[in-house]
Formats: structure tokens, C-alpha cells, sequence
């Protein structure tokens, strides 16, 4: 199972697919204010260690990082050199990043870049068409070993195939939760499927979403089931 690494926590809200950001959310719920950026004491995690010497992080581990936040989030550069030094002294546990703000990335990469670390994959966010037109270009001209694409809040139908293709690890894909929750409809889940199936891009169908919209019907999904009926749409098998 998967780690979550959170060496900040906060975030500005950047585009449509903030709006009903879970972290601004969660953190009102108990008083907090989500735009307020802020260290968390899991900063070092990749370098921690138990008592016996060994890293709390064992050889072979998947990490996801700032899943509260923005990997290159414009209040976390002064942080994000360290974070860079620890991934590179780690290079036996995966790293995967997922950002919306990609456009900032060339300005924000280690010297020893190079081509992309190998054990770091990075996840590029769309939710809807004129961001995928305005980010995944600038995601496909960057030195990254490794690639994704998340189209989570699903806003609307997209056409990937203009940025299709062997470079592009995998597609995800998931529907908005929280009880404002935009709709989500399966035809976009579905074209999308078809585009990556044409284009031998592995799919996942991560989620619903709350509200789900299926041959005219909009169901209300609570937050447990969400994962459970995109798994059981079948639509994670290699064929439609």
C-alpha cells in the first residue's frame, strides 16, 4: 500500500478543478485556514529512522507526495531544494507527483535533473479541455522519465489525443466528491477509456464521484462507494 508524504500542507486554489478543494474542507471542519502554507513534522520523512537505523521509509515503497498541497506550489520554494536532496538520496522507493501546476515545473528542477530521476513519476492534473490544451503541451516538451495524466474533479468530456502516446504511463480518471460535488457522467469516463485503448495508454477509473450521471440517471454516491462502483463499472479491464 501506497504512502502519503505531505512535507508541506496548504495551497492557493489555481483553477476550476479547486473549487471544492477537499483539503479546504477538511482543514474548515476543524477551524483551519487551507490557504495558509505551513512545514508539517513529516517534512524529513524519507530520511527518518526507526531506533534499529533503518529509514521508517523500507526499500521498494510508493510514495505520493504533497497530497495536501502543490509539489511546485509558488509558497513552498524556498522548501522544495531539501524535498529535491532527499528524493535523489532515495532512489530505492518510487516517488509520484502529482501537480496542477506544471507550467512551473522547468523552473522549479534540481541541477542534477538531467533526463528525470527514474524512481520519480510525475502526475499532471486536468480537469476539463482548456486545461488539458493549456498544460499537458508544456508536460510533454519537460525532462520527465516518467509520465501520467489525472483527469480527477472530471468536469466535462476531454480529448486527450492530441497528448496520447508511449510517453504517457497511464490515465486517470475520477469523478468530484464532497457535498457540492459537480457532476460527473459516464460517457466521459468511457470516451476517455476509448481514447486510451487507441492509443495503448493504460486506464484506471479511480472513483464516481458524488454525483454520477449514467443513461440519463444521476445518482448520489456516498464517499465509501465511490472507488467500489468504478471498479464495479468493469471499465479497468483492457477492453471495453
Amino acid at each position: 500500500m501506497a504512502v502519503i508524504w505531505n512535507p508541506w500542507h496548504g495551497c492557493q486554489k489555481y483553477s476550476a478543478g479547486c473549487a471544492h478543494c477537499y483539503v479546504y474542507r477538511r482543514d474548515e471542519s476543524i477551524g483551519k485556514d487551507a490557504s495558509f502554507v505551513e512545514k508539517t513534522a513529516s517534512f524529513d520523512l524519507p530520511l527518518q529512522k526507526k531506533k534499529d537505523g533503518s529509514f521508517r521509509l523500507p526499500l521498494g515503497e510508493t510514495v505520493f507526495a504533497c497530497m495536501t498541497s502543490d509539489f511546485f506550489l509558488e509558497e513552498a520554494d524556498a522548501w522544495r531544494p531539501e524535498v529535491w536532496r532527499m528524493v535523489q538520496k532515495r532512489p530505492d522507493i518510487s516517488f509520484s507527483i502529482i501537480t496542477k501546476r506544471i507550467v512551473r515545473m522547468a523552473d522549479c528542477l534540481p541541477s542534477d535533473w538531467g533526463e528525470g530521476y527514474a524512481h520519480v513519476r510525475i502526475g499532471c492534473t486536468v480537469e476539463n479541455q482548456e486545461e488539458a490544451d493549456r498544460r499537458l503541451p508544456v508536460f510533454l516538451s519537460l525532462p520527465i522519465r516518467r509520465r501520467f495524466i489525472i483527469c480527477e474533479p472530471l468536469l466535462g468530456p476531454i480529448d486527450l489525443t492530441p497528448y496520447l502516446s508511449s510517453a504517457i504511463e497511464q490515465v486517470v480518471v475520477g469523478g468530484e466528491s464532497g457535498p457540492g460535488a459537480r457532476l460527473c457522467r459516464y460517457e466521459w469516463v468511457l470516451d476517455l477509456k476509448r481514447q486510451c485503448l487507441e492509443h495503448q495508454v493504460s486506464f484506471h477509473f479511480k472513483q464516481t464521484g458524488a454525483r454520477f450521471e449514467k443513461d440519463g440517471k444521476i445518482y448520489r454516491i456516498p464517499r465509501k462507494e465511490q472507488q467500489k462502483q468504478a471498479q464495479k463499472s468493469g471499465l479497468n479491464k483492457k477492453s471495453l
